[in-house]
């Protein structure tokens, strides 16, 4: 049974264009053409276009995804090196979550340290902002809350 691409994109979560720019970028294959021109996918398509969304949801880039797509297609491959990957990956998320918290420590001090009144040219935060030396708020040392 073949589908159209309108279809692909709906069982696969995705939108046309998605689909369209996955197959450019090499991460499905592209599908025979019908008489008429029109791409013929399979539900192998619908699968992988599946993958690809899930492996993005987790923040995989499409670097990543390719190479899991390869080890999926490597017969000597084994579960330790998607292992290797994931790990990989949950190491780079767990970096950016301390980075947004410590991002958060630091627009929590500079909002509390504003009292919100006054002219711009005396708030506390633009000042900061345009500061060519670094404020306190970014000091690496613990930030606390009153």
């Amino acid at each position: 049974m073949t589908l159209t691409i309108g279809a692909v994109a709906k069982q696969a979560g995705l939108g046309i264009q998605t689909v369209r720019f996955y197959e450019r970028e090499g991460l499905i294959e592209a599908p025979p053409r019908s008489s008429s021109g029109y791409r013929a996918y399979d539900e192998k398509a619908v699968y992988r276009l599946r993958f690809i969304r899930r492996a993005q949801e987790l923040g995989f880039t499409l670097k990543e995804i390719r190479e899991l797509i390869a080890l999926e297609q490597d017969q000597d491959a084994d579960c330790e090196q998607v292992r290797g990957v994931a790990s990989s990956k949950l190491s780079t998320v767990e970096n950016k979550i301390a980075d947004l918290q410590r991002m958060k420590a630091a627009l929590q001090q500079l909002i509390h340290s504003c009292n919100g009144s006054g002219p711009i040219r005396d708030c506390v935060i633009m000042d900061c902002l345009q500061s060519s030396t670094e404020c306190e708020v970014f000091s690496p040392r613990p930030i606390e809350l009153a």
